[in-house]
């Protein structure tokens, strides 16, 4: 498997970039279970788990303004740049917001009021011994339980074939329906594929990426 770097960037004036954002939302603990209040409407709310720099989320948020996107990042430079790139561009969607927080306190900011869950080449963590810290293990699928409006949808795309399997497996014995699987995403019937930073480098390079649609209905 062919593995690319992309390395971590410190961004100097971080604090100040995200201090004057005015999509990033600093008191996220503030809008559980009322983010509806935050959009000021009823739509669909879709999430995006380790957003990177935002090319997935911001493109999404501009193609489909009747749903509420909200990307989520840790690492302070990563969402500084995200928020460089996007409110430095001609349109600002109003239906994108952004949050930088730990994926581990997820509760602590949704309560049943998530559509959709996106995990665009998340940490695999591959020592057995980190397997609880992957994104689809078993202690974050039982948090995404209470953050779920009613019906669970997760969307996964990786370059990783070890934790696309370990995830398959979790999913299924979690309840989960594997609607749509797919080991070429870019060679598939997948339609209207947003691509993230990191998948355009992969796909460049010559690399498959793995791609599952999973539901879970109550």
């Amino acid at each position: 498997m062919m593995v690319i770097f992309l390395r971590l960037r410190n961004v100097k004036n971080k604090k100040e970039i995200l201090s004057d954002s005015i999509l990033l939302i600093e008191n996220p603990e503030e809008y559980r279970g009322k983010w509806k209040e935050l959009f000021e409407n009823t739509n669909p709310i879709y999430i995006e788990i380790g957003m990177g720099k935002g090319n997935f989320i911001f493109e999404n948020a501009l193609k489909y303004p009747d749903i509420n996107f909200i990307g989520i990042e840790k690492y302070d430079s990563v969402i500084a740049r995200a928020v460089q790139k996007i409110e430095s561009g001609d349109t600002l969607p109003s239906n994108l917001k952004l949050i930088r927080m730990d994926a581990r306190n997820i509760e602590d900011v949704f309560y049943n009021e998530i559509d959709r869950i996106y995990l665009n080449f998340s940490d695999p963590w591959p020592k057995k011994r980190h397997s609880e810290r992957r994104l689809t293990s078993t202690t974050f699928l039982n948090k995404y339980d209470s953050i779920f409006k009613k019906d669970k949808e997760i969307v996964m795309k990786t370059d990783n074939i070890s934790l696309f399997s370990f995830s398959l497996e979790t999913l299924s014995q979690n309840g989960y329906i594997l609607c749509k699987v797919s080991l070429d995403l870019h060679n598939s019937d997948v339609l209207d594929n947003i691509m993230t930073e990191y998948e355009k480098k992969f796909v460049d390079n010559g690399q498959k990426i793995n791609y599952l649609v999973a539901k879970k209905t109550v």
